[in-house]
């Protein structure tokens, strides 16, 4: 008779414990992790370079020995700092890259003290694919209500004041940390990785009810460094498009409150430099002496008018016929009273 292995649990499982570990170290959690996992590497990113090292240039036992006393002495620190006040009806679940050895060995202890611990079958790698292959389905469930305008528009803020009155918002600009633009790079924030991405999309869309609407923006196949998975890509294509107009002028006030952070900043000349290709060199050097004479709404005016816009009505073909069966909204006032009031006329359209 085969033995069952009963410390093992799987993806469908993960609802049923009280605290999720990723035992993984730090540099790999932060490339992708399940949400709500708690980082507590049984060995660091250098301890696991150094035991790779052994592994590969010496030998196997001897990695395992220096593995062992760093496996035991970390595990032991999580266990006094974060786990000693939890009851023995606590059940934790804890992963590594394939639910090997690392966390067994977490798993393992975690039992000997009395808990009722698991690891995850396949690990991370389980994981990744559970996100790729729900991903190819998920999205297909939804209705996309996808607001379309240029830049400048408020979509983002649209979009937010659509959440704050309890609508259903797939804001992919905020999850992919980046305005979807040449300039669209936020200050001190990086942008996540593309498994980190695809990760909070797939957690964002499945907490969702597919009796609602779900209110996007409409984005292009790339949001900075990032890719769009293919199926959330197709429902926005195939989503119910609703146009947002607002005046120039409207849109020039807005981006100057935006991007204030940007437009005083030395980085904003080094990134119009990259719109040399498209725009030519003369108008970036025009761009260039704008700033120098501090003549900023003239910059964002002229950006909009020979940059934006144009590539705007070429890649957003769809908001034509949008324009033409007359579904859209318009506004000047692009305060925050002003976006959700247009929110507000977004919603009742349901």
């Amino acid at each position: 008779m085969t033995s069952v292995n009963h410390t093992f649990a799987d993806i469908a499982q993960l609802g049923s414990f009280d605290a999720v570990i990723d035992a993984r170290s730090p540099g790999e959690f932060a490339l992708d992790h399940i949400p709500g996992a708690i980082n507590c590497p049984v060995l660091d990113d250098e301890e696991r370079i150094r035991v790779g090292t052994l592994y590969k240039q010496v030998s196997p036992f001897e990695a395992r020995k220096v593995g062992a006393v760093l496996v035991a002495r970390n595990v032991a620190r999580h266990i006094e700092t974060l786990f000693a006040a939890h009851p023995k009806s606590w059940r934790p679940l804890v992963y590594c890259w394939r639910g090997g050895q690392r966390s067994g060995s977490f798993t393992h202890i975690l039992n000997e003290v009395g808990w009722t611990a698991r690891r995850l079958s396949g690990g991370y790698k389980s994981w990744r694919h559970h996100v790729l292959s729900e991903l190819e389905l998920v999205p297909a469930r939804y209705d996309f209500r996808v607001l379309a305008g240029p830049t400048g528009s408020g979509k983002t803020k649209v979009l937010e004041s659509l959440e704050a009155l309890g609508e259903q918002v797939l804001n992919l600009e905020a999850i992919a940390a980046h305005k979807g633009s040449v300039l669209g790079g936020l200050p001190d924030q990086v942008q996540p990785s593309q498994k980190m991405f695809e990760t909070c999309v797939l957690h964002t869309l499945s907490a969702f009810d597919p009796a609602r609407p779900v209110y996007v923006e409409a984005e292009s196949k790339r949001i900075g460094l990032l890719r769009l998975p293919d199926a959330v890509y197709q429902g926005i294509q195939q989503g119910t498009w609703m146009g947002l107009h607002v005046p120039v002028s409207a849109r020039v006030r807005f981006l100057l409150q935006d991007y204030a952070y940007f437009v005083h900043s030395p980085v904003l000349v080094a990134q119009l430099e990259r719109l040399g290709a498209t725009c030519g060199k003369a108008q970036v050097e025009a761009w260039k002496s704008l700033i120098a004479n501090g003549q900023y709404e003239e910059l964002v005016e002229d950006l909009l008018v020979k940059h934006y816009d144009r590539y705007y009505d070429r890649s957003m073909q769809q908001l034509h016929s949008v324009e033409a069966q007359g579904n859209t909204l318009g506004t000047d006032d692009v305060s925050d009273a002003g976006f959700m009031e247009l929110a507000r006329r977004i919603a009742e359209r349901k």
